[in-house]
């Protein structure tokens, strides 16, 4: 199936050089280089760092000096992941977190009071809707839970007293994609901050800061890391007083990145432009196969001209990146005989790394979702979700053509 390209703006190099790209970028992120020459950087295994004398310290705890005091406020190795993403999204500074749900509840409670509403996409993570609906609702916070593809439903479920309109885009995992232009002037205009989780996407496909909207978060533990073997999550903001209003309650929630964490994550950043270019080939051909099938009902991937929001996609996005969602004809039933059946494909929750994945959301990541809500999202009971690795793709659709063959 034909694809455009469109991160080649970002992978050639611009006519004079000021500006590297993308992928230049990932690998060499840092201004400011080790003194003793390290090429990667060092991992600040220390929970606290020493002052120079009391005032030095005093200035420090003051902010009228820039350093290090305790690792849960500040460190050098989390420092530079903050500021290599920050780069990335074009953002004027990050928030790494402990994990993608701590970024969700950092931002939360940093921006939502007590009788304040939020607007968010009804297929959003089901956590970051959790949270919301069986936690911070004993606290007075209200929400509303719409298809933020569609515009009007936005403007309808805006009330006097919404503070935060809080996208997923491309939705998880109902594949939905909000317009971030149109949106953001939506929120701007109604007194709201739009905040984007960008974790399907990442700044390499999408940057949602130059669409308008005011925060961006990801959980790192996904596309960005790509390894699965670290746990993560970051936020950055588009101005310095939502920094100001973030970064301290990150700092007494205590959910902050460890140095270690934050290491591998620089380390697996380095390949994501390669990784998603991979994974994303392979997604596009396994699409259309899917598509095509005479045992599958419907398949959602953004990169399908049957996608409703495909056009929206190719003009917001520099890719069509690597989840797909589908379901059979014998639902629910078939969906788990093909979920038992694959060989290669790993039946794991999570995405976004460098091997195969696949889940069903109603009954493990969506699982707190009531069924009425479920379906409202369009999480329909037979749904599957297909996080496409780099693995050969001749590989993949031979697995999945076997276990087709078992549902």
């Amino acid at each position: 199936m034909p694809t455009h390209n469109p991160t080649t703006a970002d992978t050639q190099p611009s006519k004079n050089q000021s500006e590297p790209g993308f992928n230049t970028r990932l690998v060499h992120p840092h201004a400011d280089h080790d003194p003793y020459g390290a090429v990667n950087v060092p991992i600040y295994q220390s929970s606290t760092f020493a002052f120079r004398n009391a005032a030095h310290g005093a200035a420090l705890f003051a902010g009228r000096e820039g350093g290090y005091i305790y690792t849960r406020i500040g460190n050098p190795t989390i420092r530079a992941l903050e500021n290599t993403v920050a780069g990335l999204e074009g953002g004027c500074g990050g928030i790494a977190t402990s994990s993608g749900l701590g970024a969700v509840a950092a931002v939360y409670m940093a921006l939502l009071d007590a009788g304040t509403h939020m607007v968010s996409t009804a297929s959003v993570y089901g956590p970051s809707r959790g949270l919301v609906e069986q936690h911070l609702a004993r606290f007075g916070v209200q929400s509303s839970y719409v298809d933020t593809s569609d515009l009007a439903r936005v403007q309808e479920a805006i009330r006097p007293n919404t503070r935060l309109v809080y996208v997923e885009t491309p939705s998880n995992p109902a594949m939905q994609v909000t317009d971030l232009r149109a949106i953001s002037e939506i929120a701007h205009q109604r007194g709201c901050v739009l905040v984007v989780d960008n974790t399907f996407a990442t700044p390499y496909l999408q940057r949602p800061l130059e669409l308008g909207a005011d925060v961006v978060l990801h959980s790192i533990t996904k596309f960005i890391n790509g390894h699965a073997d670290v746990v993560g999550g970051i936020i950055v903001t588009r101005t310095e007083e939502l920094q100001r209003r973030i970064r301290p309650l990150m700092v007494n929630l205590g959910c902050n990145m460890d140095p270690h964490q934050a290491f591998l994550v620089l380390r697996g950043l380095k390949t994501l432009g390669l990784r998603i270019e991979r994974a994303q080939q392979s997604a596009v051909q396994i699409a259309a196969w899917i598509e095509a099938h005479p045992k599958v009902e419907w398949v959602r991937y953004i990169g399908l001209p049957s996608h409703p929001q495909h056009e929206l996609v190719r003009r917001q996005m520099r890719g069509f990146g690597s989840m797909i969602s589908f379901e059979l004809k014998g639902g629910l039933e078939a969906g788990v005989r093909l979920m038992d059946s694959v060989r290669l494909a790993t039946l794991a929750v999570s995405l976004g790394g460098v091997e195969t994945l696949i889940e069903h959301p109603a009954s493990m990541t969506h699982a707190g979702m009531s069924r009425p809500d479920r379906l409202a999202a369009g999480i329909t009971d037979g749904l599957v979700r297909y996080s496409v690795g780099i693995e050969d793709v001749e590989d993949l659709l031979a697995d999945l053509e076997q276990a087709l063959r078992n549902a």
